[in-house]
């Protein structure tokens, strides 16, 4: 059998040949390629010094920059990185600490505040001490309000120095949420007037000094934007205006600063709530769909008029003026102002309107900047005087058994209802009367007289002769609580201040007699040791207590008090007008707001 054999030919040869050229340039394509990149793979993997290194040292992570020497470049810096590795833990603890404390120290320069305020003229001070009456037993009662001032301060001096308020039973500290979580001595800062009115000059300089050495507005803590300016803000300016110690202004100022952000709204509205550090602001929840309410918005002007003064800067005056003109475009259902007023969309939120709280103070503080401006702010006053006519005709009413009381409107229905906050309004009447439209000053007193003597009734119809929260005018009850949850009296001041105006503008003696009441029952019935305390039920002869000596007891309740057993010399209305925390601030003519001019002192 013959077997074929393959004949070399030229052509399967040269086949063969091509075949392996190609596999060889294949592999050496490939050892090529692996070549370069691992070259470029080490070109990457090389240490870079312009980075920061880090050091796990088992105690804390060393962050070490680099920063390139123009003379020793990349050297240098990994000379420095080995020294860095050579140190000690002590050595590096030290150095730690030391650039610690360097970032503390500059952001305490840059914390500092603002920058030095524009020297002003202070205004003539007058009557700011002294009013000592004539009457030894007008005076007896005096001197004992001085001494439950003194019991509550020392108590809180005691117990709670430096927190925000007493809980007078337990001896300790206490807080609310309008303070955020942060220790700010609010009851110092509330109290400082009170104690200065009172001749306390002891108890004013320890509190001068805690304010000097720990307010600090540098804080992680959520505020009420209405709380602060109103206690703080308007306390601190009154410690100023009284005292003149430099120290009171530039904290004022320096919170104020922080409340600014509050206004950042679609509508410059602003919100109820601020943080101090962030200036992130937001809204009650319970508050009618997210709206800011008209007593919190509406109780800024006298405080940021005089911040305007004190520092020249025209933001302040301008944030409530525009505040006012919106307010004045809006349609208002019956003439009536609602209390929510949607800050992103400007609409109002659920129509109820009250002269108690949620509305209260809006009205006050339409009435004082028209005092405060020596009564060249006419805006404020006819604003006020329409307002006040549309609350006569819808709600104020007079009850069967006789008593003149301010109901509440919710939703086109009145409810008749008067909460002890409305009682101030008395007051009000009274304090603008003289100038009133239509020479209706006579009927305005009167009315502030009404007004006084249902809410004396709300007292004298309780067992221990101090008001509830609030109370009814239907089925056969008047002036009298219904519900177990507005029997409590929590050292409110509103029906005191109102006796104190009826008192300046009538001197009438039942107005000392019905305050002397007051002050009995207060000194009986909510005195614990360890200060004064709010009561649960007023109709109880055995009330169980709350356990909170709230701060507006020593800024308004006892001044007030202290102020009705005083002669009229003493914080003359003429030259003081007083903020909704019983804050007296003096005359400050505001210039328009067509023209900007920064308000000036009288």
């Amino acid at each position: 059998m013959l077997i074929p054999t393959l004949s070399p030919g030229a052509s399967s040869f040269t086949h063969h040949r091509a075949t392996l050229r190609l596999s060889e340039k294949f592999i050496l394509l490939l050892i090529l390629s692996a070549f370069i990149t691992l070259c470029f793979g080490a070109f990457f993997f090389l240490p870079d010094n312009s980075k920061h290194k880090r050091f796990d040292l088992g105690l804390e992570d060393v962050l070490i920059p680099h920063i390139d020497s123009p003379k020793e470049g990349k050297h240098a810096s990994g000379q420095e990185a080995k020294e860095k590795l050579r140190k000690s833990r002590e050595e590096l603890q030290a150095e730690i600490q030391t650039e610690k404390n360097k970032v503390m120290e500059d952001l305490k320069k840059t914390n500092a505040g603002p920058k030095p305020l524009p020297p002003v003229p202070m205004p003539r001070v007058v009557g700011i001490n002294d009013g000592e009456p004539p009457e030894p037993d007008v005076k007896e009662k005096r001197d004992k309000i001085r001494e439950m001032m003194k019991h509550a301060w020392d108590s809180y001096r005691q117990y709670g120095w430096g927190y925000n308020e007493l809980k007078p039973l337990a001896k300790k500290g206490h807080s609310t949420n309008i303070f955020g979580n942060s220790q700010l001595g609010a009851t110092i800062v509330d109290a400082l007037d009170t104690l200065y009115i009172m001749g306390l000059h002891e108890e004013f300089k320890d509190g001068q000094e805690w304010i000097e050495q720990n307010l600090d507005f540098s804080v992680n803590a959520e505020v009420s934007v209405f709380e602060v300016n109103i206690r703080f803000i308007g306390g601190l300016l009154a410690a100023y205006y009284l005292s003149g110690q430099e120290v009171f202004k530039l904290k004022a100022v320096q919170l104020a600063e922080k409340l600014l952000p509050a206004f950042n709204t679609p509508t410059g509205i602003p919100w109820a709530m601020v943080n101090l550090k962030s200036g992130v602001g937001r809204n009650w929840g319970w508050a009618s769909a997210g709206s800011s309410i008209l007593a919190e918005f509406g109780t800024l002007h006298m405080e940021f008029v005089h911040l305007t003064y004190l520092t020249g800067n025209p933001a302040y005056y301008q944030k409530v003026m525009h505040i006012r003109k919106l307010l004045a475009k809006m349609d208002r259902p019956n003439g009536l102002y609602p209390n929510y007023l949607n800050p992103r969309t400007g609409r109002w939120g659920q129509h109820h309107t009250s002269v108690g709280g949620l509305g209260d103070s809006f009205y006050e503080y339409l009435l004082k900047a028209w005092l405060m401006s020596d009564k060249t702010d006419t805006e404020a006053r006819k604003t006020y005087d329409d307002a006040i006519e549309a609350i006569e005709r819808h709600l104020i009413r007079k009850s069967n058994g006789g008593l003149t009381f301010i109901g509440e409107w919710k939703n086109g229905h009145l409810e008749r209802k008067m909460g002890h906050l409305a009682c101030f309004a008395g007051g009000m009447f009274a304090l603008g009367a003289d100038g009133s439209p239509d020479d209706k000053a006579g009927h305005y007193l009167q009315l502030g007289a009404e007004i006084a003597h249902t809410c004396h009734e709300s007292y004298d119809r309780t067992v221990l002769k101090l008001g509830p929260e609030a109370f009814k005018f239907d089925s056969g009850l008047e002036a009298v609580a219904v519900r177990q949850n507005e029997k409590y009296y929590i050292l409110r001041p509103e029906v005191i201040e109102t006796y104190w105006y009826m008192w300046r503008f009538t001197h009438d003696p039942k107005y000392r007699q019905w305050g002397w009441e007051a002050a009995q029952a207060i000194d009986k019935y909510c005195r614990v040791s360890g200060g004064f305390s709010g009561v649960k039920d007023v109709y109880s002869s055995t009330p169980t207590y709350d356990d909170v000596q709230q701060s507006f007891f020593l800024a308004e309740t006892l001044k007030y008090l202290y102020l009705l057993f005083s002669s009229d010399d003493l914080m003359p209305l003429e030259s003081w007008v007083f903020n909704t925390e019983a804050h007296p601030l003096p005359l400050v003519i505001s210039g328009r707001a067509s023209c900007g001019d920064s308000p000036h002192l009288l």
